[in-house]
């Protein structure tokens, strides 16, 4: 059967246009119905696999985190037990023991004339040291040994007037008591002309010489002095807390440095504890004298001395580097079988040198980290390096 001709060409173009959009719609709506499906397929098929995925690592257990865990390289120690001396360390001086040094001045305003020692000089007693003008001296003593003489002829004659019955008692007295100065007066200027030359009172060493050929000396300006090397002490300077452990008899090793492993060069023994604090350097004198001294020593000397207080076996002792400080105490890390560090506090007793007494928190035969603590965390793998036990 023959379809009649489209009365309008134009009309019959625009329907087939339009059937053939629809068609193009229809297949591009069709596609993204199917890329979406896809797309939903694979995003299902991920999350399945990631749950299986998590499944397997849950069985594993915590392998995974210990491929996280942090590893830091450190050296390490077996904590053992050992004797820990506890000790005070305090510094000081060489000085001049008491009753072994003698400063000397002129006996009244002169002139130095003459210098016989220099400084360093060792001297025996009785050594000449230096000589002042005497004319002031000579005339003194002609002068007093004058007045002297008259006095005693006052007070005999003043006497006799008594005695007669001619003169009071009371001109007596009064010529007794004139008498009684004149001769104080002698025998000062007697003296003082005996000091005319300045000789040392000790053997020993001039440790301090401000005498000046032809320079004028006031009473009290100290000249010469003469220590006796042979006899020095060390005056030690404590904290009031330190020095109140201390008592005397205490043997004392004394060192150049305050290192505890430091040579010693002298050792001594406690013989005083002051009672005040010095004003100056807030600490408390000790003084102790020295015994068995290695090497000469010389006054003014520095020196550290360590005092010996208590002591205490089968102490946990370990180094201070493996100390970590915190906000209210102190910590160490605890190594275990797996090489993981573990934080633990522990109780400081005491410190001695490099060396530290700890009382509570670690046990013999456990390892701690020691160069290394600073800046390790928690739970850290440690690469150890394990060092000889302390």
């Amino acid at each position: 059967m023959m379809r009649p001709a489209c009365s309008t060409p134009r009309n019959c173009k625009r329907k087939n246009l339009s059937t053939h959009r629809t068609g193009l719609i229809a297949i591009c709506l069709g596609s993204l119905l199917a890329c979406g499906s896809k797309a939903d397929d694979t995003k299902a098929d991920t999350r399945s696999a990631s749950k299986t995925d998590s499944r397997k690592a849950n069985e594993k257990g915590a392998e995974p985190a210990a491929e996280l865990r942090a590893q830091v390289a450190a050296s390490v120690i077996t904590v053992g037990e050992t004797t820990f001396s506890e000790s005070v360390t305090g510094s000081g001086v060489v000085a001049a023991r008491v009753g072994h040094l003698a400063s000397l001045s002129a006996p009244a305003p002169t002139r130095i004339t003459a210098v016989h020692v220099s400084l360093g000089d060792r001297v025996q007693k009785g050594a000449d040291l230096a000589s002042f003008e005497t004319t002031t001296f000579d005339a003194a003593v002609t002068s007093a040994d004058a007045a002297q003489n008259a006095a005693e002829l006052a007070a005999a004659r003043a006497k006799r007037l008594v005695d007669a019955g001619v003169s009071p008692r009371k001109d007596l007295e009064l010529a007794s008591s004139e008498l009684a100065a004149a001769r104080s007066v002698s025998v000062n200027a007697h003296r003082a002309q005996q000091l005319a030359k300045l000789t040392s009172p000790i053997a020993g060493v001039v440790t301090r010489l401000s005498a000046v050929l032809g320079a004028n000396v006031d009473v009290g300006q100290v000249l010469v002095e003469v220590t006796d090397t042979r006899s020095l002490d060390v005056q030690l300077f404590l904290s009031p807390a330190a020095a109140a452990t201390v008592r005397s008899g205490q043997a004392v090793v004394f060192r150049e440095e305050s290192a505890e492993d430091a040579p010693p060069v002298a050792e001594g023994k406690i013989v005083d504890v002051s009672a005040v604090v010095d004003s100056a350097s807030r600490g408390v004198m000790v003084r102790a004298t020295l015994q068995g001294v290695k090497r000469t020593l010389r006054l003014v000397e520095s020196l550290y001395g360590q005092i010996p207080t208590a002591s205490h076996s089968k102490a946990i002792v370990i180094p201070d580097e493996a100390l970590v400080p915190t906000g209210e105490g102190f910590q160490v890390f605890v190594v275990d079988r797996a090489n993981i560090a573990h934080v633990r506090a522990v109780t400081v007793g005491a410190r001695a040198g490099h060396r530290v007494w700890i009382t509570e928190g670690l046990k013999k035969g456990e390892t701690i980290v020691t160069a290394g603590a600073y800046g390790m965390d928690d739970g850290a793998a440690v690469v150890t390096k394990k060092t000889p036990e302390r």
